[in-house]
């Protein structure tokens, strides 16, 4: 426990001069009633008045202490501290365009991707792992941070149908998505900096074609782990009609030669993916990675620890009080 206001424990002093003052009070007072001799009163006992004569001195005391300590601002020990951790930088960068909505992978390819990368993040507590969400343009979802609950909060959140909402273009600007990754860990200190692209398609949006966007994570030292989303053949496809939902068979389209390219590129590794089990392979891959420390600032609140002090307080001066004007009262 620390004292935001610790001067004021000083006033735990005057419990001195006050007890000094007492004591010569008590020895100086005077009989009120004047006899010739005690001696007739030696044989009675004692009544148990005398035994709380000096109690309410003694709470009146315990209440300057208890104030002084109030006024402290007695509170816990949470405050801002680093720590340093062993991890590496990653960003996940997820396709999120409408053709993530197919249901070759259960309960389509969105969800599963979402339900995998989250157990990725869970199983990795001491990596700063970001979010960059692409369609037919991209933007950063979440930076990176070691504050996973925030990340998955955020991740959970990501949906298809951003796209189909028209909120952000539609299609699959792959060299766009990589490039916005790219710019959250080029300037990372970590030895070991790390891409994961998940797609379902072939680049046919944005201003950075896949191939220039390798190789500017090449040139920042950023290893590229790609995973191509979807069935071979044809993947059923969910579409309102005018009974519901229905579905459509459609051709699973992905461009793997330029996904191969871009992990060679970039030092890293493609992946096929035509069931949820063969996400978790890429785990696998980045698990061999070298770690690195990372110096991360950790907050916690601080919390008051002042009520029970005041409750005891407020109990000790009505006490106080209570016995001076009852059983202890005085004849002036």
């Amino acid at each position: 426990m620390t004292f935001a206001n610790s001067a004021y424990l000083l006033l735990m002093l005057l419990v001195i001069p006050c007890i000094i003052w007492y004591v010569l009070k008590v020895n100086k007072r005077r009989a009120t009633l004047s006899v010739p001799t005690t001696s007739m009163y030696g044989g009675l006992r004692k009544s148990w008045k005398y035994y709380l004569i000096h109690v309410p001195f003694i709470l009146d005391m315990v209440a300057i202490v208890l104030l002084s300590l109030i006024l402290a601002r007695p509170q816990t020990t949470d405050r801002w501290q680093d720590t340093e951790i062993e991890g590496i930088d990653i960003m996940l960068c997820v396709d999120v365009s409408t053709s993530m909505l197919a249901e070759d992978l259960k309960p389509n390819r969105i969800e599963a991707a979402k339900q995998v990368a989250s157990e990725f993040i869970n199983g990795r507590p001491n990596d700063n792992i970001g979010l960059t969400i692409f369609a037919g343009e991209a933007f950063t979802q979440c930076p990176m941070t070691v504050d996973h609950a925030v990340l998955l909060n955020m991740f959970q959140n990501v949906s298809s149908d951003i796209a189909a909402k028209g909120i952000i273009e539609d299609g699959t600007a792959i060299g766009m998505g990589l490039a916005n990754a790219i710019s959250r860990l080029k300037d990372s200190q970590a030895k070991s900096k790390v891409i994961i692209l998940l797609t379902d398609g072939s680049n046919n949006r944005g201003e950075i074609s896949p191939m220039t966007a390798a190789e500017m994570a090449k040139s920042f030292g950023i290893r590229v782990y790609t995973i191509g989303v979807g069935t071979n053949g044809t993947a059923p496809y969910p579409v309102q009609g005018a009974f519901g939902k229905q579905y459509i068979n459609v051709a699973v389209e992905i461009d793997e030669n330029v996904l191969r390219q871009i992990a060679q590129t970039a030092s890293g590794q493609y992946y096929r993916a035509t069931s949820n089990s063969k996400l978790k392979e890429v785990y696998e891959e980045i698990d061999k990675l070298e770690r690195t420390k990372l110096q991360v600032k950790e907050f916690s609140k601080n919390q008051e620890e002042y009520q029970p002090l005041a409750l005891a307080l407020i109990l000790s001066l009505l006490l106080s009080i209570l016995l001076k004007q009852t059983v202890l009262r005085t004849i002036p």
